[in-house]
């Protein structure tokens, strides 16, 4: 690919941070930490954006065997202004951040499981415990109901977000290693600030400078990919 392994982790992680803080899955993690164990909330976050990572990873390595490497910088380059610009809008709009904390809470709120009772607090015999333990469903008899909770709201909430595909675009044009390193790595310190005191992290940081920022390193992207010449191998 002719570019360093550094070089993809740098970008990958700077952009990751700058897309994640202040994202619908950052409230996620926020939020359900304050009403579950820290560290089942924890490890199902960080394993869906684990596995997400590495599959956008995989589009965009994928992509310049698929399309032409000419076409795919190409596309790389667009998506890096189109995020750029969309990034700067936002921070310099109403809104933001403050919607997403807003909808997160709303479909958390709704869960029925955060208003129902335990059901182990009203077994009282081993035998009507053990009973309900094998009705459960295959997966929750090993994981935790709240890591496969979190698993899937942040895995479903990723899909298709701004950062998954600009994670793709990121890795057609970079050191594939790089990018999966950086994005864990970016994944790993938004994730661990949400679940450790997003609530509190979000209200003192500015959604608009946080917006602004990740718009500019887009755009920063951008140029340099533009200025970037490739052949079309």
């Amino acid at each position: 690919m002719g570019v360093s392994v550094m070089e993809g982790f740098t970008k990958s992680l700077a952009m990751t941070i700058l897309s994640e803080i202040g994202d619908k899955t950052f409230f996620v993690a926020a939020i359900m930490a304050m009403r579950h164990p820290r560290r089942f909330v924890l490890a199902g976050s960080l394993g869906a954006l684990y596995i997400m990572t590495v599959i956008s990873v995989f589009f965009g390595w994928a992509a310049p065997n698929v399309l032409s490497r000419k076409f795919s910088h190409l596309v790389t380059t667009v998506l890096f202004f189109a995020f750029g610009l969309w990034s700067l809008w936002e921070g310099l709009t109403e809104g933001g951040a403050s919607e997403e904390l807003a909808e997160v809470e709303a479909k958390l709120s709704a869960d029925p499981k955060e208003n129902g009772i335990s059901a182990k607090a009203t077994v009282k015999s081993k035998v009507n415990d053990d009973t309900k333990k094998q009705e459960r469903p295959f997966l929750t008899q090993f994981f935790s109901p709240i890591l496969l909770e979190a698993f899937s709201l942040t895995f479903f909430g990723e899909w298709g977000d701004k950062s998954q595909i600009a994670t793709i675009g990121l890795a057609a044009d970079e050191n594939p290693v790089g990018v999966v390193l950086g994005g864990i790595l970016g994944h790993t310190l938004c994730t661990a600030a949400a679940v450790f005191g997003g609530k509190t992290l979000a209200a003192r940081i500015s959604e608009r400078m946080v917006a602004v920022s990740g718009g500019i390193l887009f755009v920063i992207f951008g140029i340099q990919s533009l200025l970037t010449k490739v052949e079309n191998v």
